[in-house]
């Protein structure tokens, strides 16, 4: 074997009332990395395709290479690759966009080597790549791009990640509107400190949203998803929030948040009709703001990522 492709699912991270610690994984879209061995040492990015050229070639700065050297470095290897990356996800959307580039090369340089690790044992190497990307190493993104489906990060000391369970006929609604906000932004609107009260009501939800996706109970669900924490301060950089949020709810969403930092809004339903209908209501409201919208509707990704071939 000399050659590997594999696919990383885009994801939505924080889930509403999940800030940082819940994440999933959607069908829609993605990213594709083939790796080659090659017989010198040293990984070389060859090509980057549907970036727009603003994505680094140099390995240090890349995410694919710099998990691939987090793994290389544990197995104490030197082995070559040749990396080429095909984007099919925006940059700066809110939909996990590095981290799918990072998991996608995880996934093939594992089974190049012969599957050394289980694939839940490739997180460390993601996030270390997440490190390079966003300047922080979260779990939320690449955790639920790896493993697929509704996932948990209770903790980093030590790395504490639970896979959630997926209720039949869950499906998720992406608006990505044309419009830029970068993450450090949306970082900045946070608030150091929150009210008790806040802390209590956001607990709450957390645990409803785990327990509604355990009983497949989609209306504790819906009462679950709602975020006190960062959403009211994020909510005044996104055009339209408020119109889009109420448009989503009529149209039958069980509910709906800012996906990662934005600026893309995702929104959870019962049943493939009702998420389109979702997002034909989001597209609405958009076009009457006057921003172009990208819509997406999904179920729920369950696998992570995977071989697409392997020469």
């Amino acid at each position: 074997m000399r050659s590997v492709k594999a696919f990383a699912p885009a994801t939505v991270a924080n889930v509403s009332c999940g800030f940082d610690i819940l994440g999933f994984a959607i069908d829609a879209m993605g990213d594709t990395v083939e790796l080659v061995l090659k017989d010198e040492p040293g990984l070389v990015v060859v090509s980057i395709d549907g970036d727009d050229g603003k994505l680094p070639l140099e390995a240090e700065k890349n995410t694919c290479a710099v998990a691939i050297q987090a793994m290389l470095d544990e197995l104490d290897s030197n082995v070559g690759m040749n990396i080429y990356l095909i984007k099919g996800l925006p940059l700066g959307s809110g939909m996990g966009s590095s981290a799918a580039s990072a998991v996608a090369a995880l996934a093939a340089a594992n089974r190049l080597l012969g599957d050394p690790f289980e694939k839940k044992d490739l997180l460390p190497f993601a996030i270390a790549a997440e490190k390079v990307a966003c300047g922080a190493g979260h779990a939320d993104n690449v955790a639920p791009s790896l493993l697929g489906g509704f996932v948990l990060v209770r903790d980093y000391h030590p790395l504490d990640v639970i896979k959630l369970p997926v209720p039949d006929g869950l499906y998720c609604t992406l608006l990505h509107p044309h419009y830029e906000l970068k993450t450090a932004d949306s970082r900045s609107v946070l608030r150091d400190q929150i009210p008790m009260k806040h802390a209590t009501i956001q607990s709450g939800n957390v645990a409803g949203l785990i327990a509604g996706l355990y009983e497949s109970d989609f209306q504790l669900i819906s009462r679950s998803l709602r975020d006190v924490i960062a959403e009211p301060y994020r909510a005044v950089l996104l055009p339209g929030f408020y119109e889009v949020r109420e448009a989503l709810k009529a149209a039958g969403a069980l509910g709906m948040g800012i996906s990662g930092s934005g600026p893309t809004l995702f929104a959870l339903s019962r049943g493939k009709e009702t998420a389109e209908a979702v997002g034909e209501a989001g597209k609405e409201i958009f076009s009457k703001i006057g921003l172009d919208v990208d819509v997406y509707f999904s179920e729920i990704n369950t696998q992570g990522a995977y071989v697409i071939e392997e020469k």
